[in-house]
């Protein structure tokens, strides 16, 4: 039977963006798209409208346990919309709301913990597959198949030319960071559990990741590096009396982790924040009558479609210039003496 494939495809997604409209009757008078952004690419206590588990210490009263979906209860609340506090939860006092210590399972912090599990069972089952086989006479099966040419990519034409003769060293970081940064990427992108956590759109994940590179670059840098931070190799003017190169060099030392962290972090929430508002015009044209709404509807399942497969191209892209970038910096401290 023809109209299978792609053509299928695109017939259900029609079929099912047709749906749309009804369901923007119901909706506000004034819709928030800047708020309905935030609440999707943003942390919350709920995962597809699954309850997560809140973990709150209380000043007072201790620590307590409980479901999301059971708040208010036990003296706690979510914190108003016009407060502080909005979308957190606190601890209603005689002095007024307040925030306890919160180590909630929250949808990003699930999300790191599947993601980290996910890496960890496919590091393992390629690992697995090599210690059986002889890899002198059977080619990869299976994960191993589809790991080892990513890693023979990144080691041969990023970590060996960009550090040098330790790459080695290197590696198991710069492998690591890559494939985690690569599957949370992949996962945000689903619209369905265990995905559409906008993990690596979170900027504290982002500054984690770049503090790693930091501490990689420079607990390990030669006295060479260090020597061409404070005493560089420039006319003397530049650094007495006035030091303007060390301090030059100094401030780099932060700016280079600190474009790290803004990059993914930048990249990843853009993408997001523009597949959600391109369907939130379907919702926004609702009132606008059938023949605008039914055009802008059509446009808005085309350009999302095109956003969602230009997300997957981004979210390899992302990752291989995170390590990328973290082996250059790398590689600049393992310098020797000219």
């Amino acid at each position: 039977m023809r109209g299978t494939g792609l053509t299928g495809i695109l017939a259900l997604l029609l079929l099912l963006a047709s749906a749309l409209p009804l369901c923007a009757e119901t909706a506000e008078e004034e819709l928030d798209v800047t708020e309905i952004i935030y609440e999707h690419t943003g942390d919350a206590y709920a995962w597809h409208h699954m309850p997560l588990p809140v973990i709150v210490r209380s000043r007072s009263t201790g620590w307590h346990v409980f479901l999301f979906s059971a708040l208010p209860c036990e003296g706690f609340a979510i914190g108003a919309a016009d407060t502080p506090y909005a979308g957190k939860v606190v601890e209603e006092t005689e002095e007024g709301p307040v925030r306890p210590l919160d180590l909630s399972i929250t949808r990003n912090v699930l999300s790191l913990l599947l993601s980290s599990v996910l890496l960890v069972v496919l590091v393992l089952l390629a690992a697995r597959w090599y210690r059986r086989h002889d890899v002198r006479k059977e080619a990869p099966k299976g994960i191993a198949a589809l790991l080892e040419p990513v890693i023979v990519m990144l080691e041969d034409e990023v970590f060996k030319p960009a550090i040098g003769r330790d790459w080695q060293r290197y590696s198991s970081y710069l492998l690591t960071a890559f494939f985690f940064i690569l599957i949370n990427n992949l996962l945000g992108i689903l619209p369905i559990f265990p995905g559409g956590a906008n993990l690596t759109g979170n900027i504290a994940v982002t500054l984690v990741l770049a503090m790693c590179t930091f501490l990689a670059t420079n607990l390990f840098g030669t006295k060479h590096y260090w020597k061409d931070i404070f005493w560089p190799e420039v006319p003397v003017f530049l650094k007495v009396p006035l030091p303007l190169m060390p301090i030059i060099e100094i401030v780099g030392l932060f700016t280079k982790p600190f474009s790290l962290m803004i990059r993914l972090f930048a990249n990843i929430f853009a993408g997001h924040a523009m597949l959600i508002g391109l369907l939130c015009v379907i919702f926004v044209t609702a009132k606008m009558g059938p023949a605008i709404n039914g055009s802008m509807m059509f446009v808005s399942v085309l350009l999302g479609i095109f956003m969602d497969c230009l997300e997957v191209l981004v979210a390899f892209i992302q990752a291989y210039v995170f390590t990328m970038l973290s082996a250059v910096f790398i590689g600049a401290s393992r310098q020797t003496n000219h």
